[in-house]
């Protein structure tokens, strides 16, 4: 109580709030000077706190009107892992006249992140408050125990901002479709934010909306904030300013699973180019002292800052993969003219991601192409053959997925990847009927092949997963003549075979025996 008055006294003679940093053991680690209606707490590297654990610090500062804690007090001591906060407020004299207190709320479902304690007066407050943080820190562990052990990390927090007026689909399926690429990822979605609007130039969700967010992101041990949306530079910096969370857009989404799935050189190469490519324009001045000596002939010496260093740096890099990349296609082409010399007629299978088309090549083919229930499975292109009767055979090759709204570095890096498709006698689009949105991601891949000069290639268009569909469903597809198939049960593959050779050589004969040989 001593103390309390003491800081008290010097607030009211400075006219300003006055905040102390105290330690369990009592230490006061840090004295705070505000204004007459905030402080602003400093950075605290050194105490670091684990998810499961408080920060070993209690907030202490005094307020020179009888307010009540305040929405900045009670995210100061969210944020911040504090053990407790409490404002003293004071009168004339600097004599506390009562206090609030607040703690964190150790349940993570819980409405508010925090708990808020009755007003009281100098001659209530009790002894205890060591017992009383131990057994609170207690409840934390337990509640962090009980997650599974899968859930502890990577877990995430989505937000979508979406113009309706300027959509092609609904923002449910646009968020369906982002925690289907969280999964592919490894992560766990715990909770979701849908707003209907035009994003916010600054923070895409409003700096209100974005406190909450950030409030319950904290409250419930999440490390990621993922959106539903290219972020801008300036927008990446101030939402991660506002927080520790690690702050994560739709292109970093999709190219971290790209490079997880990446296997071929090729691919590698066109990754990495997309990734320097979104790079480039988010590098940020760590500071802004001189820079030592580059060294070597054309360094630009003392003066350059590290951005300048890091921009050049990436520029380099970026020619580096561009020129290999060249090469890479040199010798494709070459490939693809053996093979338009010996005149095999190629069959491109496209489709939305994880319609089923690696499956789909390994039935037609009997091989063992990797083939997961997961977004961009496959990013390799993948050849194999199949033989028809009278010594006839097409060249079969399966291509990456499509997705809506592929970020422009993205598609172009990947662009070398559909060349193969511009030589394809036919094109199979793969479609997942049992995918409630088929229709939309059917218009996708269209806008994308158009956009890629394809759509002058005869296109076959194939359902698969009908082994996934209900009597109904399946009824009705085969009511508008659609061609039915399952690549997993491989009913239909032989009426499916027919009627690709048909199509390339124009005939009708008898359905082929599969017989397959190895890949290119």
């Amino acid at each position: 109580m001593d103390l309390a008055r003491l800081v008290g006294e010097i607030s009211v003679e400075i006219r300003r709030q006055v905040g102390l940093l105290i330690e369990r053991t009592g230490y006061v680690t840090h004295l705070i000077v505000g204004n007459d209606s905030s402080i602003e707490i400093p950075h605290l590297d050194r105490y670091r706190v684990a998810h499961s654990r408080l920060r070993g610090l209690r907030l202490f500062h005094t307020h020179l009107k009888e307010h009540p804690l305040n929405q900045e007090d009670l995210m100061d001591l969210v944020l911040n892992r504090f053990d407790s906060i409490t404002a003293a407020c004071v009168g004339s004299d600097g004599i506390p006249k009562f206090f609030f207190s607040a703690f964190i709320n150790p349940d993570p479902d819980a409405k508010e992140p925090w708990i808020l304690s009755p007003k009281q007066y100098p001659g209530q407050l009790k002894y205890g408050y060591s017992e009383q943080v131990e057994a609170l820190e207690s409840e934390f562990t337990k509640k962090t125990s009980i997650l599974k052990e899968s859930q502890k990390e990577n877990r995430a927090f989505l937000v979508g901002v979406y113009d309706v007026r300027k959509m092609k689909r609904s923002p449910d399926h646009s968020m369906a479709e982002l925690k289907e690429l969280c999964r592919t990822a490894g992560i766990h979605v715990v909770d979701t934010y849908i707003q209907k609007r035009d994003p916010d130039p600054k923070t895409v969700v409003g700096k209100g909306k974005l406190q909450e967010i950030i409030l319950t992101s904290v409250h419930k041990d999440i490390e990621h904030l993922i959106f539903d949306l290219e972020l801008t530079p300036s927008q990446a910096k101030k939402i991660s300013d506002a927080s520790d969370l690690k702050i994560i857009d739709r292109t970093q989404l999709i190219l971290d699973i790209f490079s997880k799935n990446a296997k071929s050189r090729d691919g590698k190469l066109q990754v990495e180019l997309a990734q320097l490519k979104y790079l480039k324009n988010r590098l940020s001045e760590l500071d802004d002292n001189m820079s030592r000596l580059t060294g070597g002939i054309g360094g630009r010496g003392p003066g350059e800052t590290k951005l300048e260093i890091g921009n050049r740096r990436v520029e380099e890099k970026i020619t580096r993969l561009e020129n290999e990349l060249k090469d890479l296609k040199r010798r494709r082409e070459l490939n693809r003219k053996s093979r338009t010399r010996n005149e095999i007629p190629i069959v491109g299978i496209v489709g939305y991601t994880n319609a089923g088309k690696s499956t789909l090549l390994n039935a037609l083919t009997n091989s063992t192409v990797i083939a997961e229930d997961k977004l961009f499975a496959t990013l390799d292109p993948t050849t194999r053959r199949i033989r028809f009767p009278e010594e006839r055979e097409i060249i079969i090759s399966d291509t990456v997925g499509f997705i809506h709204d592929l970020p422009p570095d993205l598609s172009q890096a990947f662009k070398a990847t559909l060349e193969e498709l511009g030589d394809a006698d036919l094109l199979l689009h793969v479609v997942d009927s049992t995918n409630a949105n088929y229709a939309e991601q059917m218009d996708a891949v269209d806008t994308i092949l158009n956009s890629l000069k394809l759509n002058e290639i005869p296109r076959m268009v194939v359902f698969n997963k009908a082994d996934g569909l209900d009597e109904e469903t399946h009824a009705s597809f085969e009511k508008n003549g659609s061609l039915l198939v399952s690549a997993v049960t491989r009913d239909g593959l032989p009426n499916l075979l027919g009627l690709i050779e048909e199509e390339i050589w124009k005939t009708k004969e008898q359905k082929p025996a599969l017989v397959a040989t190895p890949s290119e």
